[in-house]
């Protein structure tokens, strides 16, 4: 290891200055163009968080911990008993994947609705803010419309271990500031 952290530093000190700031623009473009895919993400699907990691067991069979859910949250769309949502609830930064199970809906057009994760004894009220019995629609981050099995494991592990984060991020970000084109 130590042996490649010093090829990567030598090929740095030979490099002039027009190839250093070639790649720092490479590693800029590679950046805004992610953030720019994302935005782009947010806007054809209605979602202020299109990709989602699936993080507990509590959708299981449905989802399993490290699942990748792609998100629509189209408002015309109404919420049905049995879709997945994703959910934020005041107070928690971390949004909960669960199943709506029953529909409350007025003739005003106002519906509220009750969640349960499929592999949980009780409904979601718990996890609710106090007080709250119902999740309205502005609570809706998005729901379920595909998924990738266990690809968000990079993520969890990710979280769980953020030295091994940033370590993969300084490799790879030296990767791209330091690989030159042929």
């Amino acid at each position: 290891c130590r042996g490649s952290a010093m090829d990567l530093f030598g090929d740095l000190r030979r490099m002039n200055k027009r190839q250093l700031y070639y790649q720092v623009l490479n590693f800029a473009m590679i950046v805004s163009s992610a953030l720019m895919i994302w935005k782009g993400l947010i806007v054809v699907t209605g979602s202020e968080s299109p990709i989602v990691v699936v993080l507990s067991g509590s959708m299981e069979p449905a989802f399993h911990r490290g699942d990748l859910l792609f998100l629509t949250n189209f408002h015309d769309d109404p919420i049905r008993a049995g879709e997945i949502v994703v959910f934020k609830v005041e107070g928690r930064d971390i949004p909960i994947v669960h199943r709506v199970i029953k529909v409350h809906e007025k003739g005003n057009g106002n519906i509220k609705f009750l969640t349960k994760g499929d592999n949980n004894e009780v409904d979601d009220r718990g996890l609710y803010k106090e007080g709250q019995n119902w999740l309205e629609k502005k609570d809706v981050v998005g729901r379920a419309r595909g998924f990738l099995p266990y690809v968000g494991m990079v993520t969890i592990i990710m979280n769980d271990y953020p030295k091994f984060k940033y370590a993969l991020l300084a490799v790879m970000g030296a990767y791209v500031l330091l690989k030159r084109e042929s």
